[in-house]
């Protein structure tokens, strides 16, 4: 039972990882990114169509999204250049929030009840055989259901040339405004994990 119990975590836990929302990436061909050692903020406003909205103009959560992101590339030897030291490259983050549409699988019908059968004290019982049941793959068509979106784009800029030299990001659903600082600071994450500069 318990090694039963284990096969299903890890195939859960796959699952949920193999969710997570795909980066997209740009970056300037022939870009040597071992010389980008230290970095400043530059500020960019968030976009919504709600922009006004204090949940989503908050210092705490631009606190919590820059404590990820250079958490992150510490781990890659890049550090915040000090005093009046020009750094390497500016960073900066840019976040849309806007409303948007996906079409879901409806949910099975009521009394829905797929037979199965379990053990118990050396023999079977059947469970659900008396109900009305169908395929485990039925289902009722779709919908279209209206969702809140947050996109993250985090940019790398060549602080000799000004040009933009790497862009990631990454859009998936906001599940709780209030946490929004929490939810773009693993959005970071996901960003950085493609940055092209291996961890120490």
């Amino acid at each position: 039972m318990k090694t039963t119990l284990s096969i299903f975590l890890l195939l859960l836990v796959g699952l949920l990882a193999g969710c997570s929302a795909p980066v997209a990436v740009q970056q300037k061909p022939g870009t040597d990114f071992s010389q980008y050692r230290t970095y400043d903020w530059a500020t960019t406003e968030v976009k919504s169509a709600d922009s006004q909205n204090p949940i989503y103009r908050s210092a705490l959560n631009d606190q919590q999204i820059q404590q990820s992101i250079s958490s992150e590339l510490a781990k890659r030897g890049i550090r915040p250049a000090t005093g009046s030291a020009k750094p390497d490259f500016y960073l900066t983050y840019h976040l849309y929030i806007e409303e948007a549409e996906r079409t879901v699988a409806n949910p099975p019908a009521p009394g829905y009840a797929f037979p199965y059968s379990v053990s118990y004290r050396g023999g079977y019982l059947p469970i659900n055989y008396g109900y009305w049941y169908t395929t485990p793959y039925y289902n009722t068509g779709y919908r279209t259901e209206t969702f809140t979106e947050g996109t993250m784009i985090l940019d790398f800029i060549d602080a000799r040339s000004n040009n933009l030299v790497w862009r990631g990001s990454v859009a998936d659903a906001v599940n709780n405004p209030a946490r929004l600082g929490e939810e773009f600071g693993k959005s970071a994450k996901d960003i950085l994990d493609e940055f092209p500069v291996e961890k120490l």
